[in-house]
């Protein structure tokens, strides 16, 4: 592997940084993988796992599983994100109060690996808006809300520029901004071919833009966390340097171990691939000032209005739906918390709402169809009739094959795998009828 001179040659200097020690790590072989687990659907997983010590449900998984043949990976009991990443964690809960719902917004999501994190962190009774500009990239962050089992998550389709539009409303923003992507270079050695002083200076420029219109939104007091897959002080310290001068935003301290291998920076903090168990990853917590005036007004009411309440008891059985509002999008039902419906309701004006909520189904001639993003939501009424499969059955599920199962009731049936759902099937006479989403199956067959 040959790593570009000019970026070797930008980072001398740089607290933490060893260039022959960097070079090294990136000629060694092993990447490490790792995950983290769901803390609503926690598995005995059937692979050694070791401690990422500044994430509570991380875990490093050596040597790597084949994840796509794990039917616990398709019932969301974890999710594989690179290590460094998850230390938004500690800036979470070092800076924001756990017991008070907030609204939080992840502004540049896909795939999904920091909204599902900031979701399992978030206080109950909160919102998260997760955002992606790219349509290709926003169907998997959706997928990857369903496959989590989120419940309170609103995934849009926006240019960051448009949530100024919702001027200081959120306690809390995620900005794991679009970079040139250095750091992961040792996950992706055809990366480097792309790397060019050129793009991390276009890269930086978008990155201002983008900070600026996150700012807007950010509540007076908020945190935002602002980090990039990226080694270029251009993207990093400077960025934060320029949002000191240009938006006042107070740079806040973490306490981080000295035992985790991360790096102090003149603002901010660098994981560093030869110095810890992780990528290339920069990070920064930022508050905007309290004695900001908020732009923000009343919510404007326009014809979001939810079902009738009898449309939730015709769900008795299915669900239960208690605080929770049924509105109807795109044929489907989908359930929202009563005490958020005002945000919901701003939300749909303001944003291009591609999936929020719960869906849950939809009646056709009388008779309800359940959706896939019910099954994996733990949500599903415990009288709901359901039947388990053993793994090998469960991957022909999975591949949206033919399934035998002998002794199950006539109908809807959730199905599940070590007591998690993966999806619905329909019990016919003589047939069980296989409705996992095609768009979710898998579509190779074992070795």
């Amino acid at each position: 592997m040959q790593l570009p001179i000019a970026l070797l040659n930008s980072l001398d200097g740089l607290p933490g940084f060893d260039r022959e020690a960097f070079i090294q790590r990136h000629l060694e072989a092993d990447s490490m993988t790792s995950l983290r687990l769901n803390p609503d659907k926690q598995p005995a997983l059937p692979f050694s796992l070791r401690k990422v010590p500044w994430a509570l449900q991380g875990f490093y998984v050596d040597p790597r599983p084949s994840f796509t043949f794990d039917p616990f990976f398709h019932a969301g009991c974890y999710y594989v994100q690179e290590a460094s990443s998850m230390l938004l964690e500690q800036a979470f809960i070092q800076h924001m109060s756990l017991q008070q719902p907030i609204c939080a917004l992840d502004l540049c999501a896909a795939p999904g690996g920091k909204t599902t994190h900031l979701y399992s962190l978030l206080p109950k009774g909160s919102v998260l808006v997760a955002n992606e500009v790219i349509k290709s990239r926003v169907n998997l962050l959706r997928d990857n809300c369903i496959k989590w089992g989120t419940t309170a998550v609103v995934v849009t389709q926006n240019d960051p520029y448009h949530f100024q539009e919702l001027a200081d409303l959120f306690d809390w923003i995620t900005l794991d901004a679009p970079c040139s992507g250095s750091g992961l270079f040792r996950k992706d050695p055809l990366a480097i071919s792309s790397w060019s002083e050129s793009h991390v200076i276009h890269c930086a420029q978008r990155q201002q833009r983008i900070l600026a219109a996150a700012w807007q939104a950010l509540k007076p007091g908020g945190i935002l966390f602002y980090s990039t897959c990226s080694y270029s002080l251009e993207e990093n310290e400077n960025i934060i340097s320029w949002a000191k001068n240009e938006l006042e935003a107070t740079v806040l301290p973490l306490q981080l171990d000295n035992a985790w291998g991360t790096q102090e920076s003149e603002v901010g903090y660098r994981c560093w691939p030869h110095q810890m168990r992780g990528e290339g990853f920069y990070f920064c917590c930022l508050q905007k000032s309290a004695d900001s005036s908020p732009a923000y007004s009343s919510i404007r009411v326009d014809k979001f209005l939810p079902l009738p309440q009898k449309e939730n008891q015709r769900l008795n059985g299915w669900i239960d739906l208690d605080d929770q509002h049924l509105f109807e999008a795109g044929g489907q039902l989908h359930a929202w918390p009563v005490s958020q419906w005002d945000l919901l309701t701003l939300f749909k004006q303001k944003l291009y709402i591609c999936y929020a909520g719960l869906r849950i189904g939809q009646w056709m001639k009388e008779k309800f169809i359940p959706d896939h993003a019910l099954a994996l939501s733990n949500q599903v009424a415990s009288t709901v009739s359901a039947f388990a499969l053993e793994k090998e059955q469960a991957i022909h599920y999975l591949q949206r094959k033919e399934i035998a199962v002998s002794n199950v009731n006539r109908g809807w049936n959730l199905v599940t795998y070590n007591g998690f759902g993966l999806g619905w099937a329909n019990v016919l006479e003589g047939r069980i009828n296989n409705y996992y989403p095609k768009e979710f199956r898998i579509l190779k067959d074992k070795e």
